[in-house]
């Protein structure tokens, strides 16, 4: 399970390092994608096969005849890459990806279970600060879908 918070510097050659404790289970290629909110996402190759089995819906595989999926599909995959992650856990993120958060310097990368997200370390702090404010109100909802569903 990809869990914890840490803040690594981006090198002169636009490579950010992975956290020791998250490099077993990446293994040797990712892919990284525009994510959700103002991150990217990480994933696994056999992660990102089941979220791409679950984009494309893969019991009718006519997922191209939504207009919301297809545009939702384009998103996701039309700016994935497939990332190496080098012999010391470096890996280079896209201009195009990097561009897309604005990352700079710093990058918070923050496991999130079945995947790791890379935040601007400045837009990380703002929206970890908002969720903090609200974390009671978003628990209790959460709660109240949950006992919803059952």
């Amino acid at each position: 399970m990809l869990i914890g918070e840490y803040i690594h510097t981006i090198d002169e050659k636009n490579r950010i390092s992975m956290p020791a404790k998250f490099r077993k289970e990446l293994g040797k290629k990712i892919i990284i994608t525009p994510g959700l909110g103002n991150c990217l996402f990480i994933f696994t190759i056999r992660e990102w096969e089941k979220v791409s089995n679950k984009l494309s819906n893969s019991e009718s595989d006519l997922s191209f005849l939504k207009a919301d999926q297809r545009n939702f599909n384009r998103y996701m995959f039309g700016r994935a890459a497939e990332v190496e992650i080098d012999s010391i856990g470096r890996i280079l993120i896209p201009d195009f990806l990097k561009n897309r958060i604005e990352l700079k310097n710093n990058a918070a990368i923050i496991g999130v279970k079945d995947r790791v997200e890379v935040w601007n370390d400045k837009a990380w702090s703002e929206n970890k600060a908002d969720v903090e404010k609200r974390s009671e109100q978003l628990a209790e909802k959460l709660g109240n879908q949950a006992n919803s569903e059952r």
